[in-house]
């Protein structure tokens, strides 16, 4: 089990190194939501590559969902591209990208738990905006598409710290 989640975690980030070249920017940071179908509490964090080719960025995420008698390791790999809004800091984003997810289902006392490992497609929409630090924050709604014990609404929150 561990050695999955070992190589399903570095299968996702490892296309982040195709992108972080020398003109690349890297940001990162923590997240934080709760997710729909199962109900959980969402903690995670996420880089952010940017620099590659102009209103796109990369962004390699790990969330762990608990609650719902569930664990959900997920490790994300997401391509969004940046809109730009006349007048604003706040830039709106819609991405897709592939999932790795580890789900362990707790089971009823005498019975064994169950843990399986899936590919799931994400498609977020969200927003970036800029903090007076020149840290960034950001709001996102991400829906998964695959196995029925995949979350089917997420919504998240979180900052990014220039790295």
């Amino acid at each position: 089990m561990f050695r999955k989640l070992l190589l399903a975690g570095a299968l996702a980030v490892l296309p982040a190194t195709a992108f972080a070249g020398a003109s690349s920017v890297v940001s990162g940071g923590p997240r934080l939501g709760f997710s729909v179908g199962p109900d959980q509490v969402v903690l995670g964090g996420q880089l952010t590559i940017t620099g590659f080719a102009a209103p796109w960025s990369f962004d390699p995420s790990l969330e762990i969902g608990l609650g719902s008698d569930r664990t959900i390791i997920a490790f994300n790999g997401d391509l969004f591209y940046h809109a730009r809004m006349s007048g604003s800091d706040w830039k709106p984003y819609l991405g897709a990208g592939l999932g790795v997810n580890s789900i362990s289902i707790d089971m009823p006392p005498g019975l064994r738990d169950d843990t399986e490992t899936d590919l799931a497609l994400n498609v977020a929409l969200g927003f970036d905006a800029p903090l007076a630090s020149g840290n960034h924050w950001f709001g996102e709604m991400r829906f998964g598409l695959g196995n029925s014990e995949i979350p089917d609404l997420k919504l998240l929150a979180g900052l990014r710290f220039k790295l």
